[in-house]
């Protein structure tokens, strides 16, 4: 059983000393006085330097190697320097297990440790259990089991004895896995559950299949197949599946497991493993796709709007070229107009004359009709009506919409829009409701109801409606229930009362007042404080920051770092000392260092680790970082694309590229020669651009980039070099949003306290945001001298 979690290698390493660092030498091999007066009693050297070994070791590890002497040499010379002792007095203890086992005992009896006996064992099966149920990796849950018995001062078992109690405490999870939602699989339920694994003859796949592909782009078939998802799942009763009964973990795990595993694989599983599976698939699919509907229906009318948009440019540019020769003939006019000396009587002979008749009823007959206050945005739009009616009705059907107070209008017209289209009806009733129209918008409706053109009032009412619901969708005015991404922003609050009980310790970690009164006077003073500063800096007219003649503020650019030459060749010189190291190599050198690898687990809790996966997944992470992809991949280095296949499908994931990262920067920042590139307290932002293939819901277009489609990368990085926090993001979208994500949610063990970025990351929220949770927001604002960023008070009493 243990070799199909560990290797053997594995497994000798967690029966033997692992290597040591300095703080634990430190904290584990430092005998106090009385750790000396109980280790003297053993009286022959061997004996006593061995029995240090134990003492140290015990709480350090929560057991004891069998072979003492190999303890790390540093930790056998700190524990002999302190007892007067040479290190190879150690030589040859324990060769009699008796005296070792004996030692054992009276040491664990005199640091209060014990060994694992029937009470011991059963409340080491309790605790295994409660976080099977959370984990099913086989590996965490030893290392959790080991934590526990070092905090309980429990002497840990053989490496097979507790991977039995792991082995037994996940087939007690799968049991009670089953056991907390049998309530909910009656006959006709798990009847269901095993229909989603048989082929439908329309689909010609399985309706799991179905369920678990999502869309590629956004469209009106594909908002119409997300919606039929959605009523499929509700048709089981997804909806409504309360499944808190399992962890969060265990569920996450369950539907993980769903999503991978073919219709096959899952029917070959008993009905006790199968179901729960299946069931926790249907819940999180419930949301997912009602997120997806939602998001569609967002994606595929801002898509109209932007082409609208697009088209709108195209027809502005023609009218002003129209309009070059009505501007040329009003340059002749006006100067005649302007002349007083020229009689009234005489102006209109004088023009017809100068101009000609021709010109000027050439110039009348091509006058233009005067543009909407939108320019005629929303008139394109309405070109694009009967495309809208494709998705929109659908999405009204399946989806239910709730706001605040300031939303009510706009939940009243939903309403509205839906009645009319599950009747048929045409005409919008007289008292729809139309406050949320935008000024810009409002004229549209006011000349339709003048005009009576009931069919023209309803398609830009019923516009302004899709708009209004998508934008306060957006803002969170509008949201809803049972959405995951779209729901109520006031449910991840705390209650008013809830957070009364937290705003003083939150203030105290923070570093801020609770008291506004207290903390805004506290901020103007620091302001005060700086523009004194920056007023001398001006005054003396030769500083980074200076006005110019005409009283602008001028901010010098940077200098660039002096390097100097001897440091330049000594920079060359290193640089052709490095070897040319093949990637691979590299990569097989660091998991020796850091066993980054290690953290790419199965999705499934399978630990049988063949001797050929480090391999595998190294030829993945290459193939999927570059150009290659895995069938090149497969090509190159002669491993079949099928396995390169199932190795990503079931090792790398986001969380498991997270993991892998964070052991890897977690490395690098306690390296001593990276120190000297920065403290890993200052970081910084930006995003990259990259063209895809394909189709994809994240990709937009955007000429200045892409020939068609492309993404965005967000990217973190720390001063010692390190990224530490990398996320995909729509190229369209403000990078701002998304500054403060990957520094609330930093795992590593960088301390950062700092954080700069470009224009692009800097809003005035993000200025409070950064201060409120203790951070500092350095950023670098483009002609920062031209903007007024904030005033504290009027603008006449700035100036």
């Amino acid at each position: 059983m243990a070799t199909r979690v560990f290797s053997d290698e594995e497994l000798e390493g967690l029966r033997s000393f692992p290597a040591i660092g300095k703080d634990e030498l430190i904290r584990y091999f430092t005998l106090t006085p009385a750790d000396e007066a109980f280790l003297r009693k053993f009286r022959r050297a061997q004996n006593v330097l061995g029995a240090a070994v134990q003492l140290s070791a015990l709480p350090w590890l929560g057991f004891v190697p069998d072979n003492v002497p190999a303890a790390p040499p540093a930790a056998v010379g700190r524990l002999a320097r302190q007892l007067g002792l040479a290190v190879a007095d150690l030589a040859g203890y324990g060769e009699r297990e008796q005296t070792r086992t004996d030692h054992l005992r009276e040491i664990a009896e005199y640091l209060g440790w014990k060994p694992a006996k029937a009470i011991e064992l059963k409340e080491l099966d309790e605790f295994l259990l409660a976080r099977a149920m959370e984990h099913d990796s086989p590996s965490l849950l030893f290392r959790l089991g080991c934590e526990y018995l070092r905090s309980a001062k429990v002497i840990r078992q053989g490496v097979v004895s507790l991977l039995e109690k792991v082995a037994t405490a996940r087939e007690a999870a799968e049991r009670e896995t089953h056991a907390r939602v049998a309530h909910l699989l009656y006959p006709e339920r798990a009847q269901g559950l095993d229909g989603l694994l048989v082929v439908d003859p329309e689909l010609k796949s399985s309706r799991l299949h179905w369920l678990v592909t999502g869309p590629v782009q956004a469209s009106p078939t594909s908002v119409g197949g997300e919606v039929e998802k959605l009523r499929f799942l509700r048709g089981l009763g997804a909806d409504t599946l309360d499944m808190s009964s399992l962890p969060a973990e265990r569920r996450r795990y369950l539907a993980q497991i769903g999503r991978r595993l073919t219709a096959q694989a899952l029917v070959r599983r008993e009905p006790n493993r199968r179901h729960p599976i299946l069931l926790t698939l249907l819940a999180q699919s419930s949301v997912d796709v009602l997120d997806a509907v939602v998001q569609l229906f967002d994606q595929t009318l801002s898509g109209s709007e932007s082409r609208a948009r697009i088209k709108l440019r195209e027809v502005l540019a023609e009218r002003a070229k129209l309009s070059e020769d009505r501007l040329a003939l009003l340059d002749e006019i006006l100067p005649v107009l302007a002349d007083a000396g020229i009689p009234d009587e005489a102006v209109g002979t004088l023009l017809r004359g100068k101009i000609g008749m021709s010109r000027l009823r050439a110039a009348h007959a091509g006058a233009t009709v005067r543009l909407p206050k939108d320019h005629g945005h929303l008139a394109l739009l309405e070109g694009s009506y009967t495309y809208i009616r494709q998705f929109a009705p659908k999405v009204l059907e399946a989806v239910r919409f709730k706001g605040g107070t300031e939303a009510k209008p706009l939940i009243e017209a939903l309403e509205i829009l839906r009645e009319l289209n599950a009747t048929g009806a045409r005409n919008v009733p007289d008292k729809a409701p139309t406050l949320f129209v935008p000024t810009r918008w409002q004229g549209y409706l006011d000349e339709a109801a003048a005009k009576g053109d009931a069919t023209a009032y309803r398609h830009y009412w019923e516009l302004c409606t899709l708009l209004a619901l998508r934008d306060g969708l957006r803002s969170g005015d509008v949201f809803v229930p049972g959405s995951r991404r779209y729901d109520n922003p006031a449910a991840y609050l705390f209650k008013p009362a809830h957070w009364e009980t937290h705003r003083t310790e939150f203030c105290r970690l923070v570093g801020k007042s609770p008291d506004a009164s207290e903390a805004l006077p506290l901020v103007m003073d620091e302001l005060d404080e700086a523009l004194t500063d920056l007023e001398e800096v001006l005054k003396r007219g030769d500083g980074p920051v200076r006005l110019n003649d005409s009283g602008e503020l001028v901010i010098s650019p940077l200098t660039a770092e002096d390097i100097p030459s001897e440091a330049e060749e000594l920079h060359g010189e290193l640089e052709r000392m490095l070897p040319n190291v093949p990637i691979a190599s590299l990569l097989v050198e660091m998991d020796r260092h850091t066993g980054f690898l290690d953290c790419f687990v199965h999705a499934g809790g399978k630990q049988a680790r063949s001797p050929q996966l480090k391999r595998n997944l190294i030829a993945c992470l290459i193939g999927l970082s570059t150009n290659l992809g895995l069938h090149g991949m497969a090509a190159s280095c002669g491993i079949p694309y099928d396995v390169l296949a199932w190795t990503a499908e079931w090792y790398i994931r986001e969380e498991t590229l997270r993991e892998g990262n964070i052991c890897l920067v977690n490395y690098h920042h306690q390296l001593p020669v990276t120190a000297m590139f920065g403290s890993g307290t200052l970081s910084s932002s930006d995003g990259q651009r990259f063209p895809t293939r394909g189709k994809s819901i994240t990709a937009r277009h955007l000429n200045k980039y892409f020939v068609s489609e492309g993404i965005s990368t967000y990217t973190h990085v720390s001063d010692q070099h390190s990224t530490f926090g990398t996320k995909v993001i729509v190229a369209t979208h403000r990078e701002a949003h998304y500054v403060l994500d990957e520094i609330l949610g930093n795992a590593t063990d960088l301390p950062i306290t700092e954080h700069a970025t470009d224009t692009h990351g800097v809003t005035l929220v993000n200025f409070g945001l950064f201060d409120l949770v203790g951070k500092q927001l350095s950023p670098r604002i483009r002609d920062l001298g031209k903007i007024t960023l904030y005033r504290m008070g009027a603008k006449w009493s700035a100036s």
